[in-house]
């Protein structure tokens, strides 16, 4: 197991075979830097286009189609001072027939001062906002990392699939163990989109927009069976992740996989762990704003320790 210290030169906005920036082993750990959604370092520098711009490839030695990567978010720091979001919530939130009116004539993005030794963020642009003042507890989270997707695909960082991608989901923080179908050799693992806060859904198009230091450890895990959707665990809770358009199709995704999970992994028959969802399983939205939507499954780690 090796530590590395890498510093990106490239970013990428598609999730997709590009060139690994760094290759590493199972068991490594490395530290990096991500810019933000329109490509701005922690200098507030734009080094790169906008459009959630990926820090990666990084590939994994020995790492081949069928395996699953296991990916543990260990820091997500916030490393500047600001942030920005969007301000208006989005139409597909809202009922058709609603028609927001804004006392204030105020253009573009609001402005967030960010201080991640208090642990805070302030609105500090719209001034007139009686938001503004009010300190916000960070909850630092990755909106955009995943693996690269199958049959040679480079998909847009804007939207997510079985390779996962712009979940936007706020439960992906700091401790969180993210497992990912490996589709190509190498699994080819890309990071980005920081959010320093993010309500669930990012229902106004931004969390927080902020670059980031991360720190992630790897894990190649073989010979335990397929998984057809990203899955993760907190340490009090197993999540399965669906991601597509309409709501309902990422409901059957991300509960099928539980199920599948629960059967695998826990032991379960079907009767079983179709009754245990019945009466114990709770969601979480992840994102609503862009072309595809996040739906999150999840049980309670203590209702399944007798089972594993």
């Amino acid at each position: 197991m090796a530590y590395h210290r890498f510093e990106p030169q490239v970013y990428h906005t598609t999730i997709g075979t590009h060139e690994p920036v760094l290759e590493i082993e199972s068991g490594d750990r490395v530290s990096t830097t991500t810019v933000d959604a329109r490509g701005q370092d922690s200098n507030g520098d734009q080094v790169t286009e906008r459009g959630n711009p990926q820090t990666g490839p990084f590939a994994i030695n020995g790492a081949e189609p069928g395996d699953t990567l296991a990916v543990v978010l260990e820091e997500l720091r916030p490393n500047r001072s600001w942030g920005w979001t969007g301000t208006s919530l989005a139409a597909n939130v809202l009922d058709p027939e609603y028609e927001a009116s804004f006392e204030d004539d105020f253009e573009g993005s609001a402005k967030w001062m960010v201080d991640a030794e208090a642990g805070t963020a302030q609105l500090s642009k719209p001034e007139a906002s009686p938001l503004c003042g009010i300190a916000l507890p960070l909850a630092p989270m990755v909106g955009c990392f995943g693996v690269a997707p199958p049959r040679g695909q480079a998909i847009s960082t804007s939207t997510s699939s079985t390779h996962g991608g712009n979940m936007d989901y706020r439960g992906f923080v700091a401790g969180v163990k993210v497992y990912f179908p490996v589709f190509v050799p190498g699994a080819l693992f890309f990071i980005g989109d920081g959010h320093a806060l993010q309500g669930d859904g990012e229902i106004v198009g931004t969390g927080i927009e902020i670059s980031f230091d991360v720190t992630f450890t790897v894990e190649l895990i073989k010979g335990a069976g397929e998984i057809g959707w990203p899955r993760a665990e907190s340490d009090e809770y197993i999540m399965a992740v669906g991601n597509a358009r309409p709501l309902d199709q990422c409901v059957q995704h991300a509960t099928t996989e539980m199920v599948k999970w629960l059967q695998s992994g826990y032991g379960l028959d079907a009767r079983t762990a179709h009754l245990l969802l019945g009466q114990s399983v709770e969601y979480d939205v992840g994102n609503m704003y862009d072309p595809a939507y996040t739906m999150v499954c999840k049980v309670r780690k203590s209702l399944l320790a007798r089972f594993k």
